[in-house]
Parts: C-alpha cells; structure tokens; sequence
C-alpha cells in the first residue's frame, strides 16, 4: 500500500542567483532575487506563498526578517536549522502542512554572501561555536570542518583499504560533470594526479578534496499535486523523504564510515516505494569528496566499504555507470556554506530535462541526498515526474 504522502505535493518552480561571487549585494538581496525567480519559474507571484521555510548559520530567527523582505505572511513556517541537510529536510513538514490544508504553496530559500560578505569565515566560524558548542571539540580549535571530515577519509582508508586515487576520482568526476554545467563555478580540467598534488588542507584531504567558498542563493516552490497540473512548468513529485541524526560532534559518531544516511535512505525509499537501484539520477552533498563514497554505500548504491571501487574508472562522471552530482556539487558548481538546496533545484532541473549538456536522458526518478553539520544529519528525497505516481 502506497504512504499517504507519496506524491501528494510537487515542486513546481525553481531559482537561483549570486552565484560564486554577489559583491554588491546582501545575502537577503540574493534571497529574494532568488525567491522570485523560482515564483516566475512556476509562474506564480510572492502575493501565492503563504508557507515559507528557511534558514540561516548567522541568525537563529532568519525567518523573520525573511518573510518581512518578501512581503508576506506565512501561515506555515519551518526553520529548522539542521546544517546544510535543512532544506531537504523541510520538505516533510512542507509536505504534511500543504497536505492537511494549512497553507497552498510553500516556498523554501536560502541565499549567503560568505564569500563576498562582510563577515569574513573567522566571524562566522565564531558565531557558529557561540550558537553551537562542541564541548569536546571546540576547545581544540579546528579551524574548518574539515578535519572532521578527514577522520572519516582516513578511517575509511584504513578500514576498507579506499584510496587517494579513489578519492580524487570523485573530484574528478564533478569536474567533469561542472565542465557541461556553464553556471558552475569551477569548469577547468582537473585530473586525478592534480588533485593528489593539491595543497594538503587536512591529512588525507587536499584542497581539491574539499567543496568550494561561494557567494550564493536558491529557491523552490512546493504546492499539492492537484494544483501543480495547472502551473507553468512539469510538477516534480515528491515521493518520500525522511531524516536522521545521530550526533553534532564527529567524536560523537559510533562508526566514522556509517552515516545517518543508512537510516533516512531505506525510509524515504520506503515512502517512495523504491530501491537505489531504481534511481536515474543522484544528487549528495559532496562539501568532499569522503561525502560522495560514504552515501552511495550508506544509501544502497554499493556494498559499505565499495565505495571506493565503485567510483573508479569514471563510474559517476558522464558517461558513467551513474551520474551523480550532475550540477558540479559543491565541488566544482557551487557551495555558499550550506549546498543542500542546490541539490533538490538540480534535481528537479534533471527531472524537467532542462539541464542541456549534461542532462540525463530519459531520467525520471532522482534522488537527492542532504549532509548538514560534520556528518551530523542526513536528508533523503526521492523526486519522480509524473510517470512515477
């Protein structure tokens, strides 16, 4: 029997702006421009929202000063900070609010300037520990998430035997995939040994191995199904999502090569009546390239500790056995802090066939997978076109 949800609800626009470099303008600025691309994409107005969810790292009540830039009065509102995994994660509440009738579109939105902005990585990085204390971590200091990150690289290297090689192949294979994707922000070749001869930022992590600094914004609209037949563009159904979260801290997580994402993908699968192996398209939160190994086995697209073999030889790169982070990811397309809402817009771009060089072809069911905090919490969505309902 079908979950009550499946495909109950649709994303009916998407938008982006500010890519890479916003100098001159806000992050709100980019929000909103962002906001109202995604508005005319569904052929909607600002005047339709009245569910909004968003969030931000710097301000604990984003949602305010977000509805206030936009002009509207939400009667549903989520923000939910989970990291960059939040807003694939908003679209359960989005789904449950638009399906009891609480509001009839919900726009989700996201915009940062941490590249360009004022508040240089220092600031932010201190505001995050002030809002978010690690206990056992922060009095050490790291200076980014990446040594995080490198535990579990390393960990996985030992373990399982994954390789540098192997690593860089997912930087590689985004590269690829950014090179069709003319608003990528990185589009020069790059080839394994130029990855493995990169500045080393955290052992065994180069800087190649790790997602880019980015100006940035992104949107998307959801409405119920019923509605979504008469806009502007192809609905884009959603079929299952679900979240876990297991620690905040990485020295919290039981096992550095097991990710939440093991729990949150079998139950959207479930709700979405699938398996991996029914995916055309994959879209994961690569912030590095550890990412991209660790949620194609956690989510069923290889035995755990394959990951590494599976990425091999050009297997996710186009042209590959499977095509994953089709946009660039947060490698080489874009990456303003959290990457998560970049996911679900390309996504629905596949869906759409509306992605030129580097579309999918025939692709019909994706799934998106969001990573927020240091492996902290993981987000599944299963997306379908109207041929999956």
């Amino acid at each position: 029997m079908a979950h009550p949800l499946r495909g109950r609800t649709a994303i009916v626009g998407v938008g982006h702006a500010g890519f890479g470099d916003a100098s001159g303008f806000t992050e709100m600025e980019i929000l909103t421009q962002a906001a109202l691309a995604a508005c005319a994409d569904a052929g909607i107005g600002l005047r339709d929202i009245d569910g909004l969810a968003t969030c931000s790292v710097t301000a604990s009540m984003w949602a305010m000063p977000v509805a206030e830039s936009l002009g509207i009065r939400p009667r549903f509102v989520d923000s939910t900070m989970l990291g960059g995994s939040s807003f694939v994660e908003h679209l359960l509440p989005a789904m449950m609010a638009l399906d009891a009738g609480i509001c009839n579109a919900v726009l989700v939105c996201y915009g940062s300037t941490q590249r360009s902005g004022t508040a240089n990585r220092a600031m932010i990085a201190a505001a995050r520990k002030a809002m978010d204390p690690q206990p056992y971590e922060h009095p050490y200091a790291p200076a980014t998430a990446a040594p995080s990150y490198a535990l579990a690289a390393a960990r996985h290297m030992h373990q399982f035997g994954t390789t540098r090689e192997q690593l860089a192949e997912v930087a590689v294979a985004a590269r690829k995939w950014a090179q069709l994707n003319p608003e990528a922000q990185m589009r020069d070749s790059l080839t394994i040994d130029q990855v493995l001869a990169s500045r080393m930022v955290s052992d065994p992590l180069t800087v190649r191995d790790c997602c880019l600094v980015t100006d940035g914004a992104g949107a998307f609209v959801l409405t119920r199904a019923d509605r979504a037949k008469s806009l502007a563009k192809p609905p884009i159904y959603v079929l299952g999502n679900a979240t876990a979260l297991w620690h905040r801290q990485i020295s919290s997580l039981p096992d550095l090569t097991v990710t939440a994402a093991s729990e949150s993908g079998p139950r959207a699968f479930e709700m979405a009546g699938i398996t991996a192996k029914d995916a055309d398209v994959v879209e994961l939160y690569d912030a590095f390239t550890i990412n991209t190994i660790l949620f194609l086995e956690d989510l069923g697209f290889c035995p755990k500790g394959e990951g590494g073999r599976f990425v091999a030889d050009g297997a996710i790169a186009p042209g590959g056995k499977l095509p994953v982070n089709t946009n660039g990811g947060g490698l080489s397309c874009v990456h303003p802090g959290m990457y998560g809402i970049f996911l679900v817009i390309e996504a629905a771009r596949q869906l759409r066939g509306e992605c030129g060089e580097r579309q999918v072809a025939g692709a019909q069911i994706a799934v998106v997978n969001g990573n927020g905090g240091v492996l902290s919490s993981q987000s599944t969505a299963v997306l379908g076109t109207a041929d999956t309902l």
